[in-house]
């Protein structure tokens, strides 16, 4: 196993990388918010189209708050869309907004990776929560089984980024497929789209190498605790 010093060095460069890649979303998508597509077709009716065309009628957009918080609901059938997005005819904004009817196609397909992630959304919302505080008391303590239970539940946060990779970048193969086929843009305003979800799939890379980084790091500590007792 990796000693501390050489994790701890990767963490930092993953760190780094997650800054990066945020930082090229936002720059990505301010870029082609700029840019409207031919056909002044907006997020949300885009959304519409791919809904429709997928017989998934009964699927409500909405509008929401906040800057790229655009999600799908699959407990409710609900895809909200970000206010720059839902009324914005720029080809970022059907972009992500095609990304977004993308889980809804998944959804209604029953897509493998994307029912495993909604399965394990609780369960790691209670990792993400408790696995260091047990961690860190295990270590004061000196008690193994909490020890290996904050290590177990942060394990639950690292497969759950793990199987959201697939879950993103399916949705955006979609998404780019539909944006064509639906002649919602035209071929050279494709590329544009593509570049905003590509720099959004590389958010959730950073993501997933930080997962496993810090779960190394766990498990670094623990066995150089054992060694010492």
């Amino acid at each position: 196993m990796l000693n501390q010093s050489t994790i701890f060095i990767l963490i930092i460069a993953a760190f780094v990388f997650s800054i990066i890649a945020q930082s090229m979303v936002n720059s990505k998508f301010n870029k082609y918010s700029q840019v409207p597509t031919r056909r002044g077709i907006t997020g949300s009716q885009a959304a519409r189209m791919i809904l429709d065309s997928a017989s998934l009628h009964d699927v409500k957009i909405e509008m929401t708050r906040g800057h790229l918080s655009d999600h799908y609901d699959p407990s409710r059938r609900v895809l909200r869309l970000s206010e720059a997005t839902y009324m914005s005819p720029s080809i970022a904004a059907v972009g992500v907004a095609a990304h977004e009817a993308g889980h809804a196609l998944q959804h209604k397909e029953q897509y493998g990776p994307l029912m495993l992630r909604t399965l394990c959304a609780q369960t790691t919302g209670i990792g993400s929560r408790l696995a260091w505080p047990l961690f860190i008391f295990g270590l004061i303590l000196s008690f193994e089984p909490l020890l290996w239970a904050g290590i177990a539940l942060y394990g639950l946060v690292f497969l759950f980024t793990l199987i959201t990779l697939p879950v993103e970048y399916n949705a955006s193969s979609r998404a780019l497929a539909n944006l064509t086929q639906l002649g919602i843009v035209d071929y050279d305003e494709r590329n544009g789209a593509n570049e905003v979800l590509s720099a959004a799939a590389k958010t959730y890379v950073a993501s997933a190498l930080m997962a496993a980084l810090q779960l190394l790091r766990l498990l670094s500590i623990a066995n150089r605790g054992r060694r010492r007792n």
